[in-house]
């Protein structure tokens, strides 16, 4: 699961300054119950009305608000709130790892 990836390098995230969120349309007290079954330090957000999903162009084409869950997207954003990054998730596995080397990139000012 792409958040234990998250949470198993967190340590790696925190010394470079990141901040992990996770947002879904499940309700407070279900993120909250998840995040604390799976051992997440970070937090969980709820976009049940959706309006996150539908800013950040996550919402399925045939989301009629009964989707059990967006698209599965992460975005990488720079200490000034702009999107340095954009990523369409296929691996979920490798994906964290695949975060944390570009954010040592934006680190570098590469």
């Amino acid at each position: 699961m792409e958040g234990q990836g998250f949470r198993d390098r967190a340590p790696e995230f925190d010394e470079l300054g990141a901040e992990i969120l996770g947002v879904s349309y499940d309700p407070p007290e279900a993120q909250r119950a998840f995040a604390q079954k799976q051992g997440f330090a970070f937090r969980l957000l709820s976009d049940g009305d959706r309006t996150v999903a539908a800013a950040y162009g996550t919402r399925r084409p045939d989301d009629h608000e009964r989707a059990a869950f967006p698209r599965r997207f992460t975005y990488l954003i720079d200490p000034e709130g702009k999107v340095a990054r954009s990523y369409v998730v296929k691996d979920v596995a490798a994906h964290p790892g695949e975060v944390l080397e570009d954010l040592r990139g934006l680190a570098r000012g590469a």
